[in-house]
């Protein structure tokens, strides 16, 4: 199993141990390449730079999504390692600045979104593996059939079981042999519960940050919309999702429109006109199919869910 070890803000990591979190932001303040490092689901180790030089925490990685930083904001305000945002913005570009870029208002920036964090305690962090050089700066791949990176993963995973009560591990079995199997415990990761910034950033990312019904870019105006609600145990997964324009997500979530587990098309309630005298706006959808769907079939709006909110349309 391939897992991940990167270089880790002390400030970001000093804030972020205070509480729980669902999900954080590993943030890249100068965006750069798309990170290609490990697969989803892949384990995300945390690392303290000298003199701490140990691994502290680690998370899940889930997606990498490019975008300003009043959207990472919005996305997942203070799991993105401060409690306010100026707070933020000038971390952001003190770290633009030291690398010879202009500080700006609202840069661009490169999101890590790691579902189910665990920070450790200062007496569990483990010491960095003999190989980490001096010039090593943002992070490393490790590999548990490397006599290094066994030992390192077998380290953490000792250290998680101290962790068992922490809200990552609720949804997980307890037994000690799941954590000493990396094939085990990936697909067991897989019945975690991703957070609300991860699901939004997954959405966004799959939907090629354009509105699935009228194809318009201008994210600050795009949400991720739940088919079945959260509420009503629906799921953060991408088949459960839409980007959507916040004027039509907010006419999903009250089913005056829907989109027909069938054939995908829209579908728009005249009880718009009958209510409202109005709806011109909206009426040019009826009958259209999606503008924008995720590549992969299995990241499409599912049918069960479709299904589930058809229900609640009222033509």
């Amino acid at each position: 199993m391939n897992f991940y070890v990167g270089v880790t803000d002390k400030a970001w990591f000093d804030y972020l141990r205070q509480e729980p979190r669902e999900d954080v932001n590993f943030w890249k303040p100068l965006g750069g390449a798309n990170f290609g490092a490990v697969p989803a689901g892949a384990p995300f180790l945390l690392k303290l730079r000298k003199p701490e030089h140990s691994i502290v925490g680690v998370g899940f990685f889930t997606v990498q999504t490019k975008a300003s930083v009043s959207f990472a904001w919005e996305t997942f305000g203070n799991r993105n390692g401060y409690g306010e945002l100026l707070d933020f913005r000038a971390a952001i570009n003190k770290y633009r600045v030291a690398h010879h870029k202009p500080a700006e208002l609202n840069p661009e920036i490169s999101c890590l979104v790691l579902t189910a964090p665990v920070f450790f305690r200062k007496p569990d962090w483990i010491p960095a593996p003999a190989d980490w050089g001096d010039p090593i700066v943002t992070g490393k791949v490790y590999n548990t059939a490397t006599p290094i990176g066994a030992r390192l993963w077998a380290n953490v995973s000792a250290t998680l079981l101290r962790y068992q009560n922490d809200a990552f591990t609720q949804e997980l079995a307890t037994d000690s042999l799941l954590l000493e199997s990396p094939a085990i415990y990936r697909e067991a990761l897989t019945k975690v519960r991703i957070g609300q910034g991860a699901f939004k950033a997954l959405v966004t990312q799959a939907y090629d940050k354009q509105c699935a019904i009228s194809g318009e870019k201008t994210l600050p105006v795009l949400e991720a919309a739940h088919i079945q609600p959260y509420s009503q145990a629906g799921p953060n997964q991408l088949g459960n999702g839409l980007l959507l324009r916040s004027d039509l997500h907010k006419l999903f979530d009250r089913h005056y429109l829907t989109i027909d587990a069938t054939d995908r098309v829209v579908r728009v309630s005249s009880r718009i006109r009958e209510e409202f005298q109005n709806g011109k706006e909206y009426y040019r959808f009826d009958g259209q199919p999606l503008r924008m769907l995720p590549k992969s079939i299995l990241d499409q709006p599912a049918k069960q869910y479709l299904e589930h909110h058809n229900q609640l349309f009222m033509p």
